[in-house]
């Protein structure tokens, strides 16, 4: 991963997860927060479980780490990791998409937002 700069995001049951601001960057709102100065690395999720947390880590991860390889994986490898990703309970479905919502992660609410419409749910 190109970026080696870490950011800390804490969940709302307290729980914290360092990752490479790149995968922070993936939400608009966190690389808003960067930016503006907002915040000085230690970002608090206030709205966010760490199991939801951690989910969304992973697929953002997962994407970063996909587009910043020299071994890319093809489109085809990633959308089947996709289809596998989402294979997750309505419940958790639905607290993906909001926090896509809350935190403007466009990766997620474009797959998930797909797979509703797709899938009636």
């Amino acid at each position: 991963m190109a970026s080696t700069r870490k950011i800390t995001l804490k969940s709302s049951d307290g729980e914290v997860f360092e990752v490479d601001e790149a995968v922070g960057l993936q939400s608009q709102a966190i690389k808003y927060m960067i930016e503006d100065k907002c915040v000085d690395g230690n970002i608090p999720l206030s709205n966010v479980t760490s199991r939801i947390l951690a989910k969304v880590i992973e697929y953002c991860k997962k994407h970063v780490e996909a587009s910043n390889s020299d071994d890319k994986p093809s489109e085809e490898d990633l959308k089947a990791w996709d289809v596998d990703f989402m294979k997750v309970d309505q419940e958790t479905l639905f607290d993906l998409i909001k926090v896509g919502f809350s935190f403007l992660l466009h990766l997620i609410l474009d797959f998930f937002s797909l797979r509703c419409i797709c899938f009636g749910i």
